[in-house]
């Protein structure tokens, strides 16, 4: 049982830095929440945009055939997922025959075997568990992967910024500030303000650049900015999932539930553009699609024929993807690196 494994680390070794505490309740190589039985989808623990229908993968499809040209349409080109889960996204994009994968080649990257297990297989397709070594020329991708990265937390008591650590206390987790820790940005330290530390989405990023000789990393999430997080309570940056309704407190529970974080763009590698998901999507055609979508419902509906339906089913996923107050509010990062490896400032 994971909770026991993690006590007796706490009580052999001290209190564990929350990064540690996260990494093992997610990624426990035997008991981690996406170990064992975490998952996106309609019977798993949350959805993500994917998930809701064929379109936003058509999308994406749109926007790798835009920078495999801008590119000078490499034989080479790859396409890299980062954070795969089952191939959900993976199956839309090369349903939607872009033309970059005619002689490219698509890799899914995921941690958890049991979910490596779904992935699709085709003679494109790699399925493997690390990151590929470069030069890689193409792009790397991830849908709500920075959010799943284990970070750390400090809390401010007035003076200074402290580290929030996991210890016992009558054989139960309990949170305690250690020693005193500067923030990753200059921010004042407010008796009981809390902030994320995202150290490890901040090196994932830059060590992606390094790989990539000629391309763009496009990742999807949800955040803001620390300053803002430290002005609001921590459940409000600092969330658990299970089974698509909010699970209990970091603490409880532990490796049977989603544990994830606001991404903090300031705290990432400089040099990217930004948008939100809404605007990224109405940029690559989504509304010319929900209009040929609406015409040939009109023309079909009475037939009731499959065509007609996953036309009417344009209309439903794009006002999903499209919420401003919800997935349509996420941000949409991309870092453009070019022949020189250097990346560039949008």
């Amino acid at each position: 049982m994971l909770a026991e494994d993690l006590k007796s680390r706490i009580r052999r070794s001290g209190p564990l830095s929350f990064s540690n505490f996260v990494e093992a309740c997610l990624y426990d190589s035997e008991n981690g929440f996406y170990t064992k039985t975490g998952r996106a989808g309609r019977r798993g623990d949350f959805i993500t945009s994917p998930e809701v229908g064929p379109v936003f993968g058509h999308l994406i499809a749109n926007w790798l055939d835009q920078l495999w040209t801008e590119i000078q349409k490499p034989k080479d080109f790859q396409v890299i997922e980062v954070g795969a889960g089952c191939g959900t996204l993976a199956r839309t994009i090369l349903d939607s025959e872009p033309k970059c994968l005619e002689s490219g080649s698509y890799v899914m990257v995921e941690r958890s075997e049991e979910l490596r297990k779904e992935h699709p297989t085709s003679e494109k397709l790699v399925s493997t568990m690390q990151m590929p070594e470069g030069p890689i020329v193409g792009a790397v991708i991830a849908n709500e992967l920075l959010d799943n990265l284990p970070f750390d937390l400090l809390e401010g008591d007035g003076n200074c910024w402290k580290e929030v650590c996991i210890d016992l206390m009558d054989d139960q987790f309990i949170e305690i500030l250690t020693t005193e820790k500067d923030p990753p940005i200059e921010i004042a330290p407010l008796k009981g303000a809390r902030i994320p530390v995202q150290t490890q989405s901040n090196n994932w990023i830059k060590d992606v650049i390094e790989k990539i000789s000629k391309g763009s990393i496009l990742l999807f999430d949800y955040g803001s900015t620390t300053q803002e997080m430290s002005q609001r309570h921590q459940d409000s940056w600092l969330r658990t999932f299970k089974r698509h309704f909010r699970g209990d407190s970091p603490l409880e529970d532990v490796g049977n539930q989603d544990v994830t974080v606001e991404v903090a763009i300031d705290q990432l590698p400089k040099g990217f553009s930004i948008s939100t998901q809404k605007q990224f999507l109405e940029n690559q055609g989504i509304n010319k699609l929900v209009e040929e979508g609406r015409k040939i419902w009109e023309e079909s509906s009475s037939i009731g024929d499959l065509k007609a339906v996953k036309a009417r089913s344009r209309i439903t996923e794009a006002d999903a993807l499209l919420d401003p107050k919800g997935l349509g509010g996420f941000f949409v990062f991309e870092w453009k690196i070019g022949s020189s490896g250097a990346v560039s400032e949008n």
